[in-house]
């Protein structure tokens, strides 16, 4: 937290302020976070980012990454200074070309200072030379760097940008990239979008990727190892890469089994949620000892963990859920995480109804009939868990139920339309549980307070009148445990996460 300290005389200076003209408005730092509760530090004020242009350089066997980031961006008010969050370790930035002074401060905060004072919607370009080893670096006593044994990879939840490249790092401040990695030959840089082109020279091979579509920071990946890559097209016609690490041993054919199926799943999903918001797909498993996945846009990051007791496709659609829910329409705070886990937890339903493994109304059933009303479970209200409970399991089976008591409350037509035209409405933008609701009452024209209430913001367990009314309630409370639970679950990963710091980033399908 930055505490600013009023000194003897900043009385004064604000009365002499009064007398400047409206025109000539003071310039002033910008906010160090972007003005989310649940992480106060994340994200920056004063500025907005259209554009991340990274050259990267990628040493496995050190793990040194050196780089060049340019950030093409527009000030949203006067600035003095401006923050970026990174991590690694900064030898020069220039502003607009000019160089400008730059210091550190915080858990992973880089204050900027041009050379003179940007007006509000001044257009920007920020450039900044840096160096440094993402395994070393530590925020909040963690790493989102994963060192594997041929490189690493950058990918967690609801941070990871600030170990590659710095940035405005909160999903409100999307971008479009172009990320660059000059790797040793034989080694491969696997990122997000379009593989654009390779060329080698001198032993160093360069990896060109393009994300054409706004991207949030924690959904820009790189992976650096040996990868095998397998190419195809989907049914729909889209590009889809996916990349295999050549060490996953007994696990490596059960994740081809899963991560092969992408164009299909994604062909299946969009008739739920309307046309592909993106032109590339795919997924990649690198040697990790992780046991969560990651939505990253286009190209999700699967652990290898997470296919040690056979192929898990519904795993997949979970993943690729996202890609509407999540990533095309992104959260405008972390509170709002009900609109990402909820859907792609749903979609799991959806699919295990498609493989006759159990409808969705029986797993919504055996949801609300497995957790009694004393269960800790109903304590986190999914709709606003708090950051300590941002990953909880009741964010995505109590989130997933609430998905289906609000379809039982408006039936399958105004729900389906939901389901598709909520993407459309907020493509490649950001809404809120708040934006949802709207949304649900304009298309259902139902008042819908009350059943987001109880099923999203009561920290309790709904009672049996509201169960009843939301046809989710079984006579007798026994619910036959439905066929695809088991996998459903498993895409849990491990969930002793209770209390632990960041320990909910540990283990999870995000």
């Amino acid at each position: 937290m930055h505490r600013r300290i009023i000194a003897p005389g900043a009385l004064a200076a604000a009365v002499l302020l009064l007398a400047i003209p409206a025109s000539a408005a003071p310039h002033s730092p910008g906010a160090p976070g972007i003005g989310d509760p649940y992480y106060p530090a994340y994200g920056n004020g004063g500025y907005d980012v259209s554009h991340y242009d990274l050259r990267l350089k990628y040493q496995p066997v050190t793990d040194e990454l050196e780089g060049t980031a340019t950030l093409v961006a527009r000030t949203t008010q006067g600035l003095s200074s401006f923050n970026l969050d990174f991590l690694l370790d900064v030898g020069e930035v220039r502003v607009n070309g000019a160089k400008a002074s730059f210091r550190t401060s915080g858990e992973h905060e880089l204050e900027i200072t041009p050379k003179t004072p940007l007006a509000k919607g001044t257009p920007l370009t920020v450039v900044v030379r840096y160096r440094g080893v993402p395994s070393s670096k530590k925020a909040y006593g963690f790493t989102s760097w994963h060192r594997t044994p041929d490189g690493g990879v950058a990918a967690n939840e609801p941070e990871a940008a600030a170990w590659w490249f710095p940035s405005n790092d909160h999903p409100l401040d999307k971008a479009t990239y172009d990320v660059s990695v000059l790797v040793p030959d034989g080694t491969q840089a696997i990122s997000n979008g379009t593989l654009q082109s390779t060329s080698s020279r001198l032993g160093w091979t360069r990896w060109n990727w393009r994300s054409d579509k706004p991207q949030a920071t924690y959904l820009a990946t790189l992976a650096v190892g040996k990868f095998d890559i397998t190419t195809g097209t989907t049914e729909s016609g889209i590009p889809v890469l996916n990349a295999y690490s050549k060490d996953l041993g007994g696990h490596a054919g059960a994740a081809r089994a899963s991560i092969e199926r992408t164009g299909e799943i994604a062909d299946w999903l969009t008739g739920y949620f309307g046309p592909y918001p993106y032109n590339a797909l795919g997924g990649y498993v690198p040697n990790t000892t992780t046991g969560y996945a990651l939505e990253t846009q286009t190209r999700p990051y699967y652990s290898p963990r997470q296919f040690a007791n056979g192929s898990n496709i519904s795993l997949v659609v979970h993943e690729l859920a996202h890609q509407w829910y999540g990533d095309d329409v992104s959260l405008k705070r972390w509170k709002d995480i009900w609109i990402n886990e909820g859907f792609a937890r749903y979609a799991q339903w959806l699919w295990s109804e498609h493989e006759g493994e159990g409808t969705a109304q029986e797993l919504a059933d055996y949801v609300y009939a497995s957790h009694p009303a004393d269960d800790p479970f109903w304590t986190v209200k999914p709709g606003d868990p708090g950051p300590e409970n941002q990953f909880d399991i009741a964010v995505y089976d109590r989130g997933a139920l609430a998905v289906q008591a609000l379809r039982n409350e408006i039936g399958d037509e105004a729900f389906f339309a939901i389901l598709k035209g909520w993407p459309q409405k907020y493509a490649h933008g950001n809404a809120s549980v708040a934006d949802f609701q709207r949304y649900a009452e304009e298309v259902s024209g139902k008042p819908l307070a009350a059943l987001f209430d109880t099923w999203l913001f009561q920290p309790s367990k709904p009672g049996a009148p509201a169960a009843r009314a939301a046809a989710v309630a079984k006579a007798g409370g026994v619910v036959a445990q439905p066929k695809s639970w088991k996998k459903i679950a498993a895409t849990n990963g491990v969930h002793e996460h209770a209390g632990a710091e960041h320990g909910s980033h540990g283990e999870h399908a995000h």
